[in-house]
């Protein structure tokens, strides 16, 4: 019972330093780490899907989005970006002006980070076309954001 008790004071604390811990980190690094790791993972995804593993592409492409957007939150914000992996929620936080199909089209990828993340949840898989569909708009929604993201420097 020790350890429970241990863990949940634990958990108030970091809760409670969560704005500590924000000021703590370099939110400079925090955005590069965010922003590499987007590039990365989106050649990730694409050599996945090249490879037919569309399941396991898709989720890296939606996880390019994820942190690229989250690059955003550390820059706009200043401060880290919240443990989420939802794509809309993260651009409301970032306060970012996407047009409506570019939120419709986060809403749908965030599918993706579903199947990838909960193997017993059985969406419909794309197939080997739609997945290389998919893939490039995902790539341009990136190029976008990165353009975003340089503008508002």
């Amino acid at each position: 019972m020790g350890e429970v008790v241990s863990f949940h004071r634990l958990s108030l604390a970091f809760a409670d330093n969560w704005n500590k811990i924000n000021t703590m980190l370099n939110i400079e690094k925090q955005i590069m780490y965010w922003r590499n790791g987007a590039v990365e993972d989106l050649g990730a995804a694409a050599d996945l899907v090249m490879q037919g593993h569309v399941r396991h592409g898709l989720f890296f492409a939606h996880l390019a989005l994820e942190k690229i957007l989250k690059a955003h939150v550390c820059r706009f914000k200043d401060q880290i970006a919240p443990p989420i992996h939802n794509l809309l929620r993260l651009a409301e936080i970032a306060d970012l002006s996407l047009e409506q199909k570019q939120r419709d089209f986060l809403a749908e990828v965030n599918s993706f980070n579903i199947e990838g993340r909960y193997s017993g949840v059985q969406l419909p898989l794309p197939t080997q076309r739609e997945a290389e569909e998919y893939l490039q708009k995902i790539k341009e929604l990136h190029e976008c954001l990165s353009r975003m993201f340089e503008m508002q420097s």
